[in-house]
């Protein structure tokens, strides 16, 4: 199997920065899972969520399964039935357990699969050590591990879901958000249209989905300068939103009904509280409105007689700032209301950059922004060669684009040309939205 070439690092890193970096994203798993029991790793509440114990074995079934065995010499799989239990998706790999069914697994026991992990990490480490300055090899470890940090976010996003289906709401950090008095009033940011350049340059590493790079043309238009608020999406709720078939795509209005949607997923009945993932907290006002639907997103949009950004637009004003904000390094686990002091340091950063006419806030990190943009390839797109093309376009039909990362993002995994996806009806995620005008 042989990778593509667009998304190959123009040059290796040494072996012992790449075994370095292993280490260090595959020990952040485990320490991301400490602080579970047992129990808590073996449940999937939804089929979107997966179990805990799921993502630790699956992550390292990646390695193994497109490092050692289709690479290492000799090497032969630690267990056959975990090439069966552990895969995602990769129908040209093999079969597979079904994704539903992921939380009826109560074997391997969580202790097999660390032990699982720790064998895998020993082969791992081995090979990279004797052929890591291998440009092939090192792009398919740099990508599991990109991998395994997209799943560090799921891990966290699904044990908020099985903590928040528990009647007892239990807390996977209790340390609480923190909170401000009151929200920032909104303001729009002015940016010129014209034909501009999106998708990764081929500097380092990227996905595939972010090649190549091509032209665009964007009209004249305005972002708001920060995410969407509590406060702001309580005003819908407040004013029938939720019952107001005008404000609705018929499929958003379809899907309100069938699931009895009122409000975004983890408020509470009353609308003064929200499940986080340090229990039941009071909602903080200031703080963007999380775990809604593309179709809510829309609705709120035409309400407040405005629109969702275009992908392109996200990113061309993405493109002048830096990966900052509050990610998973932070370790707050749950949005935050807009810096202001962030905000200042962006405007400095970008006085230079002619499409930058004043800081657009809170781009990356909070929330995974909802865009107008269908996830499609790009002009020219072409997937990873072999099993691995199988990672993102085989998804490009039925899902929107969403941009900038989440509270629960490694900010060394972000970057402004990132595109990832969501069916339009999925919640369970960190996701938010900005507003957009046209011109």
């Amino acid at each position: 199997m042989t990778p593509s070439t667009s998304p190959l690092p123009e040059r290796s890193a040494p072996a012992s920065d790449l075994a370095s970096r292993y280490t260090k994203v595959r020990q952040a798993s485990i320490g991301l899972a400490a602080g579970l029991e047992p129990e808590d790793c073996v449940i999937q509440t939804i089929p979107e969520v997966s179990p805990t114990k799921w993502h630790l074995a699956h992550t390292t079934w990646f390695f193994e399964q497109f490092c050692l065995i289709d690479r290492a010499d000799s090497y032969r799989a630690f267990n056959e039935q975990y090439l069966y239990l552990f895969n995602s998706y990769y129908q040209t790999v093999g079969a597979m357990h079904a994704r539903p069914r992921r939380g009826l697994l109560n074997r391997p026991l969580l202790s097999q699969v660390l032990d699982y992990r720790e064998r895998i990490d020993a082969a791992m480490l081995a090979l990279i050590g004797s052929r890591g300055d291998d440009a092939e090899l090192a792009f398919l470890v740099t990508l599991g591990l990109n991998h395994e940090q997209q799943h560090q976010e799921l891990m966290l996003t699904d044990i908020k879901h099985v903590f928040f289906t528990s009647p007892l709401g239990p807390a996977y950090t209790p340390s609480p958000a923190a909170r401000r008095a009151s929200p920032q009033p909104l303001s729009y940011v002015e940016r010129p249209g014209g034909r501009f350049r999106i998708g990764h340059d081929g500097g380092g590493f990227c996905f595939d989905n972010e090649t190549p790079r091509h032209d665009v043309l964007v009209d004249d238009h305005a972002l708001g300068d920060r995410l969407v608020t509590n406060a702001e999406y309580r005003e819908l709720v407040d004013a029938g939103g939720y019952r107001e078939p005008k404000l609705w795509l018929a499929d958003g209005w379809s899907r309100l009904q069938a699931d009895d949607w009122s409000r975004p997923l983890y408020w509470s009945d009353d609308l003064g509280r929200e499940f986080t993932l340090s229990g039941w907290q009071p909602i903080d006002p200031a703080a963007p409105v999380a775990h809604v639907s593309y179709y809510e997103a829309d609705a709120f949009a035409r309400f407040a007689g405005a629109r969702l950004p275009s992908e392109a637009e996200w990113e061309l004003a993405a493109a002048a700032a830096k990966v900052e904000g509050n990610m998973l390094d932070q370790k707050t686990f749950h949005p935050r209301a807009a810096d202001d002091a962030a905000a200042d340091g962006a405007a400095e950063r970008a006085a230079d950059d002619t499409r930058e006419a004043a800081p657009v806030r809170q781009l990356f990190g909070d929330v995974w922004e909802w865009t107008a943009s269908p996830y499609t390839p790009y002009p020219g797109f072409e997937p990873l060669a072999g099993s691995l093309g199988e990672y993102n376009g085989k998804f490009m039909a039925n899902q929107m684009v969403v941009r900038g990362g989440s509270c629960v993002s490694s900010a060394d995994h972000l970057r402004a040309t990132y595109r990832s996806f969501f069916y339009p009806h999925d919640r369970w995620q960190f996701l938010g939205f900005r507003l957009a005008r046209s011109r």
